[in-house]
């Protein structure tokens, strides 16, 4: 949580010259686009002996702009798995900064020692091929460039040659400044390159600045580096109706600029290496599987974690936070997890409790309540620790010497407590302190999670700063994010002021500005200036680790900063919206990025963090924000109180859009085991599942859960219908099954959608797992399931299939095999007027002790030329005239009216069945 901070009064020529010369950069396609360096030069090159190349690359001219060039580069190519390549370019002669290996584990390069003197000489025009399974690697030697191939049609994936006419250097490669390009095709769609608030939609909009490195502004501003930095893209093409998609990694935590202009893309990177990571997809879905195979898959979150969350900053005390639950179950609408702002805290101090406002004995009496009924309690621990001489954490700390340093000394900051210091995560005693701190806190309150904020690092003062005499600091009175200690800039580094700026706070903003100085260092010496954007990661794995070891259940972690590999730790949520129609739109584009990004637990604060959202406005952003992963309403402490019971219009839409959201939590607690497996999004763009559809490839204003259910929201005030794409198929309504929409080539259709309403549909060729929903998830999960299974409409043969998994969600993995544990695979066919429904059960036991059953079955979309159900078997025993047994049919309205003409289609709908989830089942009917 922060409010808006005014940025820096800065030098006017310079920040004058260096605007103009970054606004030429992003809007300029000409060849006038001033050239950095001359490029390099292969002299030598060898292969290594598990199959990788190994060369070195001499300066061909030197620069003085931006520093001095370095003169000699390693560079190594290894194919490391069939479907990814990895590039690393680094100085040949001393070791340079990267990405922690302890933090991404990963393959390392042969050392900078390794012997270089039998490599191959080199023809200066000669051009070599690298073959792999699915990449083509190849190189020129002067001045040296590479590309990357698809192998199976010979399409260019990226290639940095640069000629005379292309607007942008051959590599260069300095101590502060390095810059690579890749031509890309016109055509092509990209996705990726965040954290960013994109107003254009979920596509890299040509000539949008994208720059990365974690700030502390707020998700208001527009094509700006936010708080995450994941460097990463996704690329998408459609040659002649054939989709392919790839990913490209630089795996680099400096800060950077990427200048998309369209028919090219360059990295300006001011430290690191560059250490590219190549992924051959070619389905989207293929992409994030090999994306996070390497940065880690995603974390599994306990079931609860699905279920409905409300927050706010200003729940003064204890009874305002009794009288919020109470509120929602008298308003009916379902909640999980109550959560604490810093109100609970003594003085803003991370690991305390307010004695008069949340004093122990009656907060335990509280949780003692709400776990009784399965509910969670979550609160904020900031990094920040306070400067307080009687603080046991922070004496704590500084015994352990944890923390930051600058000039020998913890780097002194402010945040909400007043001064503070920071913990150095990198440092493994950090790491054990922070545990410990976390257990202590824990047998004081059983929280059920921690939520990680301000980790970008923010800080609201700037400079080297010391606490001043003769007053206090912060005052009490006024707001507590202004600068209160006595603080001088630092410049007197170049680790300070970097001869390139990168547009950080969408103004090049100075790097140090308002977060921890950059010369200030890490544990063995590391720069702040290398280490600042994976600070909120580091603090993650250190959270992670800290919970995983208090009781051994599994950890649930929000952080608001975040880094490549974040995912396999940690939620996120968007950070510090505004309740308006425009960031309502934004929180999809946002959302669907973090998927791709392998962060798919991912949400915004619904009804928006700063003031003030409509009545109508908040009406809408639940029927989002009940489809939103993560699902959350918080708000700022200026805020009106905006809980969704507040109005009785948004009561009335939350218990609608939560309703179904609580219905389908089996389907989004086993689209959360799936992306722990092969790190599938679970809100994704319509084009995962879709990928020839061009249409899709820009949509932003609707997404999908999994491969088959399409939210459809109303976005823009005062609307009572939305315009919704539908892709080639049958589509169901989840509101009325009945209801149908059938296209044979994807069309627009203008759907009803009065307040309290949004529209999801279901795609065809699935079987969707639902149960009956509750107030609490504990209790919706052990209610009676029905299977939906979908048919393209009239269809006389067909197939579809759905997955379900069940387990203990309070053990740390999720996984098969450990007797806590059910996956059931689903299978339907209809053919020659016969239906079939099935399932292959694994590790069966867990779902039977639950006592879990289907219910009904409800198949949608059957010809209903047929006729009705003649015979019904369930395991080859006959089901007709069994007591309890329900059999319906309902005839279906199509829509869009594409469906089989005169052809009419029914739903039969099964009731009363009493299956057990956990043993397979065969039920099969024939229709005369």
């Amino acid at each position: 949580m922060v409010l808006p901070h005014s940025l820096p009064s800065l030098c006017l020529s310079s920040l004058v010259l260096t605007l103009v010369l970054f606004a030429s950069e992003v809007t300029s396609s000409s060849v006038n686009v001033t050239k950095i360096g001359n490029g390099y030069s292969l002299i030598s090159i060898q292969e290594t002996s598990d199959g990788a190349l190994l060369g070195l690359l001499q300066i061909n001219k030197k620069t003085k702009i931006y520093g001095p060039d370095i003169p000699l580069l390693r560079f190594y190519a290894k194919h490391e798995t069939d479907n990814r390549l990895r590039v690393h370019i680094t100085d040949a002669n001393k070791q340079r900064w990267e990405v922690p290996y302890s933090l991404i584990p990963r393959e390392q390069p042969p050392s900078l020692t390794q012997t270089i003197g039998k490599m191959k000489k080199v023809n200066p025009i000669e051009v070599s091929e690298y073959s792999g399974s699915e990449l083509l690697f190849s190189y020129i030697s002067n001045p040296f460039s590479f590309s990357v191939k698809r192998k199976s049609n010979g399409e260019t994936l990226f290639n940095s040659t640069s000629t005379s006419s292309d607007p942008f250097s051959s590599l260069v490669f300095k101590d502060q400044y390095l810059e690579i390009s890749t031509k890309l095709p016109k055509d092509a769609s990209l996705y990726g390159l965040g954290e960013n608030t994109q107003p254009h939609g979920i596509k890299l909009y040509p000539s949008d600045p994208y720059t990365l490195y974690t700030t502390d502004i707020s998700a208001i501003n527009l094509n700006a580096d936010l708080y995450g930095s994941h460097p990463m893209y996704m690329d998408l093409r459609n040659n002649g109706g054939e989709a392919s998609a790839h990913a490209v990694l630089l795996l680099n935590s400096n800060g950077m600029d990427v200048f998309y202009r369209g028919n090219s893309l360059t990295y300006k990177v001011i430290g690191g290496v560059f250490d590219f990571y190549f992924f051959s997809g070619p389905t989207p879905l293929n992409v994030v599987d090999q994306y996070t195979s390497l940065i880690g898959r995603p974390a599994p979150m306990p079931y609860w974690a699905f279920g409905f969350h409300q927050c706010r900053w200003g729940y003064h005390n204890l009874s305002v936070v009794e009288d919020v639950v109470d509120s929602y179950k008298k308003a009916q609408i379902p909640l999980d997890v109550i959560w604490n702002d810093d109100d609970h805290m003594d003085g803003h101090k991370d690991f305390t409790l307010n004695p008069n406002n949340y004093p122990r004995p009656k907060l335990l009496n509280f949780l003692n309540k709400i776990h009784s009924i399965g509910m969670k309690y979550i609160v904020i621990i900031d990094p920040g620790i306070g400067v307080n001489s009687s603080y046991g954490v922070y004496q704590r700390g500084l015994a352990n010497d944890v923390f930051i340093k600058y000039e020998g000394e913890p780097f002194l900051a402010q945040v909400w407590p007043g001064a503070v210091n920071f913990p150095d995560f990198l440092n493994p005693k950090t790491v054990s302190w922070w545990g410990d701190e976390i257990r202590r806190f824990h047998e004081l309150v059983p929280v059920d999670g921690l939520w990680i904020d301000m980790n970008e690092a923010s800080n609201f003062c700037s400079g080297k700063c010391t606490i001043p005499k003769g007053k206090i600091c912060p005052s009490g009175t006024g707001p507590g994010w202004i600068c209160c200690l006595d603080c001088k800039n630092i410049t007197k580094t170049r680790w300070d002021d970097p001869p390139y700026k990168i547009n950080a706070s969408g103004i090049q903003a100075p790097i140090g500005y308002k977060t921890i100085a950059t010369s200030a260092t890490h544990y063995n010496g590391v720069l702040e200036y290398d280490a600042h954007s994976i600070y909120g990661f580091s603090q993650s794995v250190a959270t992670h680790k800290g919970l995983l070891g208090i009781e051994g259940k599994r950890p649930f972690i929000l952080s608001r900063s975040t880094y490549v590999g974040s995912g396999k730790y940690a939620a996120h949520w968007t950070g510090d919206n505004q309740g308006t129609w425009e960031n309502l739109r934004y929180s999809i584009s946002t959302m669907l990025n973090f998927g791709i990004f392998g962060v798919p637990m991912v949400g915004s604060d619904i009804c928006g963090f700063y003031p003030q959202p409509t009545e109508e406005l908040c009406n809408r952003w639940i029927e989002v924000g009940a489809f939103y992963p993560f699902s959350r309403d918080h708000a700022n402490y200026y805020s009106p109180r905006q809980e969704l019971y507040q109005w009785d219009s948004v009561a009335q839409s939350a218990r609608n859009a939560l309703g179904i959201r609580y219905k389908i939590l089996p389907y989004l607690y086993t689209l959360n085991y799936e992306a722990h497996v092969s790190g599938a999004p679970i809100a994704r763009p319509l084009f995962f599942t879709f990928p020839s559809y061009t249409k899709c490839y820009g949509l932003s204003t609707q997404f999908l859960l999994g491969s088959s259910l399409m939210i459809s929201p109303v976005l823009e005030q005062g609307k009572t219908q939305v315009k919704a794409l539908f892709p080639p198929g049958s589509w169901y309504s989840l509101l009325d099954w009945t209801h149908t929409i059938t296209s044979k080539g994807g069309t627009y259709v203008t759907l009803d959608a009065p307040l309290h309403v949004v529209n999801v549909h279901l795609y065809q060729n699935t079987i969707l797992p639902m149960q009956q929903g509750g107030l609490i998830s504990k209790e919706a999960r052990t209610t009676p399931f029905t299977l939906i299974v979908t048919f393209p409409a009239g269809a006389t043969e067909g197939e579809a299939k759905g997955t379900l998994f069940i387990d203990d969600d309070e053990r740390p993995e999720i996984k098969l095999g450990n007797g806590y544990s059910s996956f059931i695979d689903l299978y339907a066919s209809v053919k020659q007027g016969g239906v079939k429904v099935w399932s292959e059960v694994q590790e069966g036991k867990f779902a039977l002790d639950q006592g879990l059953i289907i219910d009904s079955i409800s198949v949608l979309g059957l010809d209903a030329n047929v006729g009705a159900v003649a015979s019904l078997e369930l395991d080859g025993k006959p089901l007709i005239g069994k007591s309890g047994l329900d059999v319906t049919t309902s005839e279906h309205v199509d829509l869009n009216g594409e469906g089989n003409g005169e052809s009419k289609t029914v739903m039969v709908a099964l009731r009363g069945l009493s299956i057990p989830v956990g043993k397979n089942f065969g039920m099969t009917w024939k229709m005369g």
